[in-house]
């Protein structure tokens, strides 16, 4: 019984997991289509440039990602710094962009340049993988479940017929011979 555990926690945690990031890919895809939609612009200094990196052990190759921390003065006279991922290279420290922000109680706010084209692209892209996962595990689980579950239900279900099998020359003693 153990086992089955393990066969049906794995796959739950991966479809947890999963859905977690499918929540985040949503709420990026939604802040920046707030962002550009809301019509609000603003020039930002870049503060700082900066990249990470991750991967690189065993077989694994390494990714660098570029960071930009910026920040700009609202409309309301709020200044707001932000940190963006992935922006272009060619943007350094003390350079001036235009920012695309979305007022509220915690500004959202994009040095990309709008292309919502692209956004929902990579949204649709990556939800399309995320929900293969999904389907993977669920399938997963219920092929196991078919095949080496507990099927002790079916004993006492009166619809389920049964047959009674003759004896067969396995079924008797070791030491009798026929």
């Amino acid at each position: 019984m153990s086992m089955d555990v393990m066969f049906y926690a794995v796959p739950v945690l991966i479809m947890a997991v999963t859905v977690f990031l499918a929540v985040r890919v949503i709420r990026r895809a939604l802040g920046l289509r707030r962002a550009w939609n809301s019509g609000l612009t603003a020039e930002a200094r870049c503060l700082r440039t900066y990249t990470t990196t991750s991967g690189g052990s065993g077989d694994s190759s390494v990714r660098t990602t570029l960071h930009h921390v910026y920040e700009f003065t609202a409309r309301d006279g709020r200044t707001i710094r932000f940190e963006e991922e992935d922006g272009p290279g060619t943007t350094l420290e003390g350079d001036i962009v235009v920012v695309h922000y979305a007022e509220g109680e915690t500004v959202k706010a994009t040095a990309q340049a709008p292309s919502h084209v692209r956004n929902t692209a990579a949204t649709v892209g990556i939800l399309t993988f995320l929900s293969v996962v999904v389907v993977f595990c669920v399938g997963f689980m219920v092929t196991y479940s078919e095949t080496f579950g507990d099927n002790s239900f079916m004993d006492d279900d009166p619809s389920v017929s049964k047959v009674d099998e003759p004896p067969s020359f396995d079924d008797g003693s070791y030491s009798e011979v026929p």
